[in-house]
């Protein structure tokens, strides 16, 4: 089994604790070697997957809490968001969304499509779970690390 450091937070799910998860995020991958931009991408896509459970899981219930786990592997980066509160339907929430194209200029673009389409162009993997709330899994490679693997992989 492969090592790695687990780290866990809890925070209320409220607009103003994302800030605190963007600077967790860019001290834990500035340590492991992550260059500026992919620390944006990690931020940008965590505070997505944050504002959405703030925004849809809990909605007007003042009680609700946002987990967020991060796992450090020597390669990669994986954070996992998780809420217990409403889940939404995936399919709908793209169906509504639309197709997007790059003539439709994004303050056209139906609520609900642009921060799981964000998520999935700026992080390498996203998987989503449903149960009893929602689990956003996200990883993102150290630059170059997810190529030279699948190359070597290729070539065997």
């Amino acid at each position: 089994m492969e090592e790695f450091d687990h780290i866990s937070m809890k925070i209320p799910a409220k607009a103003e604790y994302v800030g605190v998860i963007r600077l967790t995020i860019s001290g834990i991958a500035s340590r492991m070697g992550f260059d500026y931009e992919l620390i944006e991408d990690l931020k940008i896509a965590a505070s997505e997957a944050i504002t959405n459970a703030v925004q849809h899981a809990y909605k007007d219930k003042e009680d609700g809490e946002v987990t967020i786990d991060f796992s450090l592997y020597p390669d990669r980066l994986e954070v996992m968001v998780s809420d217990k509160g409403d889940s939404f339907d995936l399919e709908k929430v793209r169906e509504l969304a639309g197709p997007y194209t790059e003539d439709v200029q994004i303050e056209f673009m139906r609520e609900g499509g642009l921060g799981l389409y964000l998520i999935e162009s700026l992080m390498d993997e996203v998987r989503i779970h449903y149960d009893g709330g929602i689990t956003v899994m996200m990883t993102k490679y150290l630059q170059g690390e997810q190529v030279e693997t699948n190359v070597k992989t290729a070539s065997t």
